[in-house]
């Protein structure tokens, strides 16, 4: 019987303190600035992701319109030559032969 008595009182006890139903109503302010950091870090890194794509998107189009641009150039050579084979490095034309053979140097 004696250790009925011991863990009755040892509940009574609790009750009594109210130790079971103590609760925190905060985290502490250390684990506060910590999670409140790490959000205001995944804000900063997800608008610079925006910026990011933005720019790239930006850029693709740029790269579009420049393509666009070399399509034209490419028609004016078909027009002017009766070719677009041009080495773009010294603009020397690459003739089509009669027997399908490049003017190309040996």
């Amino acid at each position: 019987m004696a250790t009925s008595k011991t863990k009755g009182t040892s509940k009574k006890i609790k009750e009594l303190k109210g130790i079971e139903d103590i609760k925190p109503e905060k985290v502490t302010d250390e684990q506060l600035k910590k999670v409140q950091d790490l959000i205001n870090e995944i804000n900063k890194n997800q608008i610079e992701l925006g910026q990011i794509e933005t720019r790239k998107h930006a850029m693709l189009h740029h790269v579009s319109v420049l393509q666009e641009g070399v399509g034209k150039i490419r028609d004016e050579f078909e027009k002017d030559y009766g070719t677009a084979d041009i080495n773009i490095q010294s603009g020397i034309i690459n003739y089509q032969k009669e027997n399908g053979e490049v003017n190309k140097k040996d």
